[in-house]
């Protein structure tokens, strides 16, 4: 029997923590340390305590026994409820024991620290009230990867500059009159900093993922989505109406097994081939830090013809030896990744997000994406804020490092 050329588990690293390939083993399985079961067992145990209380607190709201302050529904007579009950009732009983920990709102950038604005609460976290004192402390919590969060300095002056000569908003789709010039410089800057030959900006993040893969895949097409991509992924592959099948993470022989068995299945009922494949990838997934698999999942595309889709959200800027996310940490050619998704929320330290690849992937997006016709073009101040920060990690002279 042949050896197989996976590494050994137990001798193999994890690719969390490191800033370079490991040459040794450039795809590594990433090794998550196991919840004791003494941990799992008492956390349970806690939650079964607190819905207890909770139903008993909801008898006594019921019975007015005591005051009915949350989220709970009072339905007109004959109507179906508006909303869960268990998740009302979860914040009620649950949420609000620990509310004062949740949406802390801060009155500084947020850089390495921040001022938390201070209050209080009288009724058991149901209302809070401001103090007027902040509270200097370690930030660990925001996007701010690169530090360009700043409320002075060149790229600053270029923002505040930009609201003197384009205003505050478009006021426009940009399938309209929504396209400013600085629009189009974007997106030329986005593409030479990507390396793909165009690429298209939009206003929100969660609406890049969620309105254009319904332009990209639909009826009669399958997509093949890992177990934890991002919220935004799920909706998107949702509203295309397309079969979507979810491997588990980063786990390549699933995959493949998935691929193979659906080329070979075609359709449901019909099994009629598939009008096209879309492997959705993350390519650092953000609650566990783990990296995509980019060597593989392109050697898989190419070899059963399927399509690559790349959201970049988290690693764009921040990984890489030039900050081109993951596609520039594994070394990969990006022509092989058919749509190159990111945000401009996180090492860019403004709003919104983008798709790159071909020119005529681009032109299909800007011309049938719900995100163009019906969502307003990019702030200006936000669209120069990017292209300031794009500008400087485009400058390839040393003389200017460190000067933003």
């Amino acid at each position: 029997m042949a050896k197989s050329n996976r590494p050994d588990k137990k001798k193999s690293l994890s690719n969390i923590g490191y800033t370079t390939p490991v040459e040794e083993h450039p795809s590594l399985d990433e090794v998550y340390e196991d919840t004791p079961f003494s941990e799992a067992f008492w956390t349970y145990l806690n939650y079964v305590i607190l819905n207890i209380f909770g139903w008993f607190r909801d008898l006594l709201r019921n019975a007015r026994i005591e005051n009915r302050k949350g989220s709970a529904e009072n339905n007109p007579s004959g109507f179906v409820p508006l909303y869960q009950s268990y998740e009302s009732f979860y914040t009620r009983n649950v949420y609000q024991r620990i509310a004062d920990c949740f949406n802390r709102p801060i009155g500084s950038v947020p850089g390495g620290t921040l001022d938390l604005v201070e209050r209080v609460t009288d009724d058991y976290n149901w209302s809070f009230n401001f103090t007027g004192n902040k509270i200097k402390s370690i930030n660990l919590g925001s996007y701010n990867y690169l530090g360009f969060a700043n409320n002075s300095g060149p790229i600053a002056e270029n923002v505040i500059s930009s609201i003197k000569t384009n205003g505050i908003a478009a006021a426009s789709t940009p399938q309209e009159f929504g396209t400013l010039m600085q629009h189009r410089k974007l997106e030329s800057l986005l593409a030479e900093f990507l390396g793909t030959e165009d690429a298209i900006a939009f206003g929100m993040g969660f609406a890049t993922n969620a309105l254009n893969i319904p332009a990209l895949v639909g009826k009669g097409c399958l997509i093949l989505s890992d177990e934890l991509n991002h919220t935004s992924l799920v909706l998107g592959s949702r509203l295309s109406s397309a079969t979507i099948k979810v491997y588990k993470h980063n786990d390549m022989p699933h995959l493949e097994r998935l691929l193979r068995e659906s080329i070979v299945s075609g359709q449901p009922r019909t099994h009629r081939p598939w009008r096209k494949i879309l492997i959705i990838i993350e390519g650092v997934y953000s609650m566990e830090g783990s990296l995509c698999k980019l060597p593989e999942l392109i050697a898989l595309k190419k070899k059963y013809k399927a399509y690559l889709y790349l959201d970049e959200a988290h690693s764009i800027g921040a990984m890489g030896s030039r900050g081109r996310g993951v596609v520039d940490y594994w070394k990969c050619d990006v022509n092989d990744v058919d749509i190159l998704m990111g945000t401009f929320t996180k090492s860019f330290a403004a709003a919104g997000g983008y798709i790159a690849g071909k020119k005529e992937l681009i032109d299909h997006i800007r011309a049938t994406s719900h995100a163009t016709s019906y969502a307003t073009s990019m702030s200006p101040p936000v669209v120069e804020q990017i292209i300031s920060v794009l500008s400087l990690l485009l400058d390839e002279n040393e003389e200017h490092e460190g000067i933003y």
